[in-house]
């Protein structure tokens, strides 16, 4: 069981979340009992409480922990003194990175926020749209500077997201393929339809 092992370094508590991610994602939220996190972890259901509150509150970390990641990721791109298209591979780059070196929370984090309570849902609704605004920004920058097709801006970002979302579920450390290939042949599909020839 998880908490027999020894993970140098990792608290309970995350331990904890991060056996909770994988039930999220092979279960589904509503689906995964704290009974069937406290069989994955070997712990009384009662004793769980002495390490995390509830449920919710490990989905609202994972939630508001990987949109802090890419809205980090966004703002270390928009500093960047760069032209449009390379602050957009930048962000695929980004993108394929959250995706391949947290693949369980990532995936949680995808199809589970819909879950969380209010006054957290308007929250992670609103960090959400803050970083679909700055990625649609720089794609519309792109554009008025003639690096882009005048494509939709809007359909262009979620054509963007939508390429990229298979990998929560595919990718695995075994495959036999760096996240560095991903990005290569990713960023070429997703640019060659993108970038403006000239």
């Amino acid at each position: 069981m998880i908490l027999e092992q020894s993970i140098k370094g990792k608290s309970k508590k995350q331990l904890i979340s991060e056996a909770a991610a994988q039930l999220f994602r092979d279960k589904g939220y509503t689906a995964t009992s704290m009974r069937d996190l406290a069989e994955k972890v070997n712990l009384k259901a009662s004793s769980l409480y002495n390490h995390i509150g509830s449920k919710e509150e490990i989905l609202r970390d994972i939630c508001f922990a990987n949109g802090q990641r890419f809205n980090e990721g966004m703002e270390e791109v928009e500093q960047l003194h760069a032209p449009a298209v390379e602050k957009v591979r930048a962000l695929i780059r980004l993108h394929i990175q959250i995706a391949t070196e947290d693949v369980t929370s990532v995936t949680a984090f995808n199809d589970e926020w819909r879950h969380l309570s209010e006054p957290y849902l308007s929250d992670f609704r609103q960090l959400r749209r803050n970083y679909e605004r700055r990625f649609q920004a720089i794609i519309e920058e792109g554009i008025r500077n003639g690096e882009f097709k005048a494509l939709d801006p809007f359909a262009t970002l979620y054509t963007i997201f939508s390429s990229m979302r298979w990998l929560y579920d595919w990718y695995k450390p075994e495959r036999k393929v760096s996240p560095e290939q991903l990005y290569e042949q990713i960023s070429t599909l997703l640019m060659s339809g993108l970038v403006n020839e000239k």
